[in-house]
């Protein structure tokens, strides 16, 4: 069956890009290597804040577009999982935020005695959380209900999705733009998170050191709060590793003592597909006429990002 455009990646970035494109009259195709739910969007907290993603210049943008839609999702939580929940960012000044941070309405600093745990520093803010299996199945739904299909597949090579039929191919593969496109800049940046029962958090708490592969962050989701994290550069490990369980959980308990002693219900890990020199989204006509968009490389900002970079990745195959 040809379609105008075939996207490949069938994680956030790649179905949000699908559904920009069907909605404006595109015949869509996303080809996914795995399932929604086995994808390493599937794994994340997930948080929206620019979070390990470059370019400065042009993230923020495509985070408030992408705020903006959410915000608008969060009247429907049940159906799109996202919904708007109050907490603190850690070891964060506000006078060291891009300009984005003026457009987040509420975000404010807090004084030394209002940031949890040993933290002296800290902003408040009612961001959007979303419970990524199902705003997953949301998205693939609005997708197919705008005329688009989802297809498992592996491809090996681009040009599997030209000799197919499109004219236009999305190219959302993450870390597997590594092999694809060859893009030797992708690099795995290692996540590990701890899922408990929740003990009665209602509120997220992060604080993120750049300088180390600790973490510590909680979200409270529907059915379960997720605990994290880590941020291992060039570690590709997918097994949890039980020493880093128990440090996740003894950081979180130190901010909410009473996460000590809830019940573990399970591990994920999930590899942040960064890039060296930041996110590529730009367009290639190649020799055969066909039009080859690039939009990978988000790092862990892909859910933050993800309508911003659709918005983009629609005016690229417009222009063309």
């Amino acid at each position: 069956m040809d379609s105008d455009v075939i996207v490949v990646g069938g994680g956030v970035v790649g179905l949000t890009a699908a559904v920009r494109l069907a909605e404006r009259g595109r015949r869509v195709r996303v080809w996914s290597r795995d399932e929604a739910g086995a994808t390493t969007s599937a794994v994340a907290g997930a948080l929206w804040w620019p979070y390990r993603i470059e370019p400065e210049a042009e993230v923020g943008d495509w985070s408030l577009a992408t705020l903006r839609v959410y915000e608008e999702l969060a009247a429907d939580p049940e159906a799109t999982g996202v919904r708007l929940v109050p907490g603190v960012h850690a070891d964060t000044a506000l006078d060291t935020l891009g300009a984005w941070a003026k457009e987040v309405e509420g975000l404010r600093q807090l004084a030394p005695h209002e940031v949890p745990g040993p933290y002296r520093a800290g902003l408040a803010a009612r961001l959007p959380l979303v419970d990524m299996p199902v705003h997953l199945a949301w998205l693939r739904g609005r997708l197919e209900a705008a005329g688009g299909s989802v297809e498992r597949r592996v491809v090996t090579d681009l040009g599997e999705a030209f000799a197919a039929g499109a004219r236009v191919v999305v190219n959302c593969t993450g870390l597997g733009a590594r092999g694809l496109v060859p893009d030797a800049g992708m690099r795995a940046v290692r996540g590990q998170l701890v899922l408990v029962e929740n003990p009665g958090v209602d509120t997220w708490f992060t604080a993120a050191d750049r300088a180390s592969a600790e973490t510590t962050y909680f979200f409270p989701q529907p059915g379960r709060l997720i605990l994290g994290g880590t941020a291992e550069e060039d570690d590709e490990r997918l097994s949890p590793d039980p020493a880093v369980t128990a440090g996740i959980i003894a950081r979180c308990a130190r901010i909410r003592p009473e996460i000590a002693d809830a019940r573990v219900l399970g591990h994920r890990v999930g590899l942040r597909p960064a890039r060296t020199g930041g996110v590529r989204l730009e367009a290639e006509r190649r020799p055969d006429g066909g039009l080859l968009v690039h939009d990978y490389g988000h790092g862990g900002a892909g859910v933050t990002v993800a309508w911003g970079c659709a918005d983009r990745v629609a005016e690229l195959v417009g222009d063309a």
